[in-house]
């Protein structure tokens, strides 16, 4: 396990961030991460759907506007607020994955992508609480940060940025954790969940963040954008990240996704 420091603490981080950017549209590209992983998960349509770290919600809309019963939450009061405001029908609240206000068993899927990491403290609670809430026979889809190569470079990246501008190396505060794919693993499987599939996935590739290697239409980047069609390469960024993934799956991904079922 190795944990990243950066120039805000997190919650200021994605407060920031949520801020600074409008609610996602419903995502559109299911090929990518993180819609191509949550297909694979639900699978019943009746099934009620809880996305925890449910962040500027372009899952939950998707599913939403598909007439899932989908419940979004996130520690981040304005990303909430925005959700709320584009949308009032959204079941979207403020929760604490780490203590939440659901009876036992009461979703069949639980969705979590980039949640778990940003937890300082109380990373076995969180999937504990994870494993109470989702019913019997009803699987759990989540990403986690990986400890690798790619990740080590984008964290040496945004440091050297920031030092750049001015930021004082002694306010560094905690970011987020970063675990290899076996200690992801066992995280889940430490609470009882029975794992059904980890695989690792490249949300951001490392060359995404060279405008080089992005695709025309990413030349100049609009999250937003990114986060509805997934970040996308050029025809030869793409080759080469697929070299990348092909040979060392595990070194330049940046998350692992886990599905996982509760027996």
């Amino acid at each position: 396990m190795r944990i990243t420091y950066r120039y805000a603490n997190n919650k200021n981080y994605w407060t920031k961030r949520w801020a600074d950017i409008p609610a996602d549209a419903p995502m559109e590209n299911a090929n990518v991460y993180p819609l191509k992983y949550a297909q694979m998960t639900v699978k019943d349509r009746a099934g009620k759907i809880l996305e925890a770290g449910c962040g500027a919600g372009r899952i939950l809309r998707y599913y939403h506007d598909r007439g899932y019963d989908i419940v979004g939450m996130d520690f981040i009061a304005v990303a909430i607020d925005k959700l709320k405001e584009i949308d009032p029908t959204l079941k979207a609240e403020v929760g604490d994955i780490t203590n939440l206000r659901y009876a036992d068993n009461s979703f069949k899927y639980l969705l979590a992508f980039g949640l778990y990491h940003n937890l300082e403290d109380g990373l076995d609670k969180a999937v504990q609480e994870t494993y109470r809430v989702v019913e019997p026979g009803g699987a759990v889809c989540a990403s986690f940060r990986a400890d690798n190569i790619q990740t080590r470079l984008t964290d040496w990246l945004t440091d050297r940025k920031a030092r750049r501008n001015g930021a004082n190396k002694s306010s560094k505060a905690f970011h987020k954790m970063n675990l290899t794919r076996s200690e992801y693993a066992n995280l889940f499987a430490r609470a009882g969940f029975v794992i059904d599939f980890i695989e690792p996935v490249e949300n951001m590739p490392i060359l995404y963040k060279f405008p080089i290697f992005r695709s025309s239409s990413h030349k100049k980047f609009d999250e937003n954008k990114a986060r509805s069609e997934g970040y996308q390469l050029s025809w030869f960024g793409q080759k080469l990240q697929n070299l990348l993934m092909r040979f060392f799956p595990d070194q330049f991904c940046n998350i692992y996704v886990l599905i996982a079922h509760k027996v």
